[in-house]
Parts: C-alpha cells; structure tokens; sequence
C-alpha cells in the first residue's frame, strides 16, 4: 500500500472540523438538501425511508441510464405509497453518461448520498468533497490499497473545505451492542478489556450474511455486478467495515486512534462462496453470468464470490478478530446472525444471536472473577438498573451459564431503522459543524486495517 499520505492523515488527525461562529449559525439555519449519485445499493434508499424535519422533501438524483437508478426510485415511491407513515420525497433525476458533471455544475443540494457500485466510491467521494459538498458514504469508502490514499486525501480536503465526510455505521445502534459497549465501561462487572493472544483473541466478531434475503417486505434483486469483487468489494473489506469499527468503538470509546502507531496486522484470509447458475438468477434475474464475471466461473460451472473473510490483528495492544461468511440463503426461519465476546478480567459478555435466541441479538453475561455467584449478580443488578435510568426496560435474569439481560420490544430497532438514526447523527453534526475529534481518525484507522489485510490476504508486500 502506498503511504504517501501520512503527514496528510496526521494533519487529520489532529482536527475536528471547525467552523466559525458566523459559519456556525449559518449551518444550524441551513436546509439540508439532499443529492443521491448513482444509486446501486439498497443503502441509498434506506436513507429515505424516513422524513427528516431539517431535510429538504425535494432530492436530486444523478445517475447514468440503467436498472441501478430505476430500482432505486422504485423503492423510493414504494415508501411515498405505502399505507403506515408514508414518506413525502420528490425526486428530480438527471440521467446521462455525464452525471458527475451535471450534479458538480448544478449544485442542487449541499449533501450528497453515495451508495452504490463501490469500485467507483472513492473516486465519487474525493470528486463530492472537492466540489464542497458535504458527504454521507455507505460502507466500504474503500476496496483497494489506492482507494485508501485516495480516501485520506477526501478526508483532508473536507477538513480545508469545512463539509462532513462520514461513513454509514449503522450496526452502532444496535441495542446489545450498546448495552455491550456500556457494561464493559463498568470495571465493578468487567473488569478491564484483558489483552488476550492470536489463539484467544480478548475480542471476537463473527457476522453471517445471505445472498438471498427481503428488504422492505420484498424480495432483494441484487445488481449483477455485487457479485463482482472488484466491483463490489470482497467480504474482507466490505462487512468488516462494520466489525472493525464496533471494536475500535466499543475497546476504547471517544479516544483517537493513530493507525501507524495503534493498529497491527497479525493474519488474513479470504475464501469464497459458490453459486449455481439458478442460484444467481434467483437474485439477480439473469439468466446468465455477465462476461465480467467469466473469470470467476469454476470449471464446475459456479460461480466463486469471494464473500467471506478473516482479519486477525491487535489495536493497541488488544488481540482481536473479526470474520464474515456469506451464505446463498438462510436456513427456514433464520436470518442473518452476529456473535461477539469482549473477555474482561471479571466477566465476559457475549452476544448471540441463533435459533435459541429467535434470530434475535441476546446479551449474556459470563461471570469469570473470584466473586461468588450471588455477589456478582448483585454488582451486575445495580450496573443495569443504573444503566435503566438511560435505557428503559432493562433488565437481569439468570440462566445456567450465567446471566441474560433483557431488552424490551420497545429498544429493538430493526437494521433498516438503523438508517434514518446514522442519518440524524449526521444531520446533529452538520448543524454543529463539526464531528467529535475521534471520527476522522478513527474512519482513517479502520480503512487502513481492512485495506492492509487485504493485502495480506493476497501475500502481498507493503
């Protein structure tokens, strides 16, 4: 990976972006309106499926001819329509070869969407930012080493430019995980974050997606270019995003990372899922695979997606490993499935979420101290109902390898809502004009290791 960057990213590092007072009053007076460019991903909907107060009803939409764009206002009426809170979303589209351009020259809107063919994202995001645009980016920003350079640079000249460049997170604002991140914050239960070893990692985080899935009720047609790594990105980038970042996020919360100093890659691999031809149509509608995609076609006559990858590394210090596999399609009646320890001195806590949970993310806490039983549930009471006065309706039960805390109903947020909750963090920051000190950095250290195993993953040199 080229590292031509460096005392770009430290300068980034070092600042949150600032604005003046005058600066300041004008962006919490500010009308955000909203720019989609060229809508590839489901993502890029998600962001409309809710109405924001602040938040222009009319967006511009630039994208080049074809189903990627028609999809994507398919799905965007479907909300205007539908019979429980419809949205109220105007969308004024330009189609054409020079989309980039046209949305650069008009400037309709002051924050631009991007979701969608990730091998272009990086070009699209440094192109937004140094036209001034503020910008809101669905995960990966990055699939290849260069995108990294390119990535840092955007992050600069949006500091110099004074707009927001942010990543979509959304797996932050699931409630166990919160509540995962908030007990290992109380050493009288956690004790602190243990160090751990290659063999034993002090975190672990296991993500299990599938191909074919429903999104809003419907059945999800994917673009036939998803299942093209060097379009798509591969799993080693793509969902690790969100792992890498809730172990950065939960290990050491509101602290500013330094990716040459903090972050240190151990291993990496990379293996694929196959598909049938049946199987591509079934999401895709095609009938075959796109000449594109010849290359990754088995002798068998399947298709190699290389979906799935493991990332073993230490963020200052801490042993930790993250891991995704796709799967074609769920077993009846499950869905996609997170598992995630952090292993403390005094207790481990767990999240799973299997057919013992309902498919749906359980907290267990695991009692590892010298404390007794009964003492130790006494200090983990008092942690949750401390913790009630913030999150109303937890609770405690025992179970027989320790202990569950219960989430009521009304904390549970599906992955679709988790949009519009990172979009209204976006919008808090654009009225303040600036993002905590930790964001950019923090974005900056995440790229990196996912960008420097998958390079290793190919036994590449730096």
């Amino acid at each position: 990976m080229k590292m031509k960057v460096m005392a770009a990213c430290a300068a980034v590092a070092a600042i949150a972006v600032n604005a003046s007072a005058e600066d300041l009053a004008m962006k919490q007076n500010m009308k955000i309106r909203l720019i989609t460019l060229d809508p590839g991903h489901f993502h890029a909907s998600l962001v409309q499926k809710s109405m924001y107060d602040q938040v222009d009803p009319v967006v511009h939409v630039y994208a080049p001819e074809g189903p990627d764009v028609e999809a994507h206002l398919k799905r965007i009426a479907d909300f205007n329509n539908r019979p429980e809170r419809p949205t109220k979303w105007e969308e004024q589209v330009y189609r054409g070869p020079d989309f980039l351009q046209k949305m650069i020259s008009e400037k309709q809107g002051n924050v631009v969407v991007i979701s969608g063919n990730n091998a272009k994202k990086a070009r699209y995001i440094a192109d937004a930012v140094n036209a001034g645009f503020n910008v809101l980016a669905d995960k990966p920003m990055a699939i290849r080493p260069a995108d990294f350079d390119l990535l840092v640079t955007a992050f600069d000249t949006a500091r110099k430019n004074g707009v927001l460049l942010y990543d979509i997170m959304t797996e932050r604002y699931e409630i166990t995980t919160i509540l995962q991140r908030e007990l290992s914050r109380v050493p009288e239960v956690f004790g602190e974050l243990q160090k751990g070893t290659p063999e034993k990692p002090a975190v672990t985080k296991e993500s299990v997606h599938h191909f074919l899935k429903t999104v809003s009720g419907k059945p999800l047609l994917r673009p036939q270019w998803f299942f093209d790594v060097s379009q798509q990105g591969e799993g080693i980038v793509d969902v690790t995003s969100h792992l890498v970042d809730l172990v950065q996020w939960e290990c050491f919360p509101d602290q500013v990372l330094d990716y040459a100093r903090d972050v240190r890659l151990g291993s990496a691999r990379r293996w694929a899922t196959q598909l049938s031809p049946e199987q591509f149509k079934q999401v895709t509608g095609s009938d075959t695979f796109p000449d594109y995609l010849r290359r990754d076609v088995a002798a068998n006559g399947m298709l190699n997606v290389f979906a799935n990858g493991e990332i073993n590394y230490t963020l200052k210090g801490v042993h930790a490993k993250v891991s995704v596999t796709w799967n074609f399609e769920a077993p009846p009646g499950a869905k996609d499935t997170h598992y995630s320890i952090m292993r403390g001195t005094d207790a481990n806590l767990v999240i799973r979420q299997g057919k013992d949970e309902q498919y749906k993310p359980g907290l267990y806490v695991e009692n590892v101290s010298k404390a007794s039983a009964d003492d130790f549930e006494k200090t983990l009471t008092a942690a949750i109902k401390k913790l009630g006065a913030t999150y109303a309706g937890i609770g405690v039960e025992k179970i027989e390898t320790g202990w569950k805390v219960t989430v009521p109903d009304s904390l549970r947020v599906d992955h679709e809502a988790h949009f519009a909750q990172v979009t209204e963090k976006y919008l808090r920051f654009l009225q303040d004009g600036r993002m905590p000190a930790w964001e950019v950095p923090n974005m900056i250290a995440k790229y990196y290791t996912i960008m420097r195993a998958y390079e290793i993953s190919r036994q590449l040199k730096k």
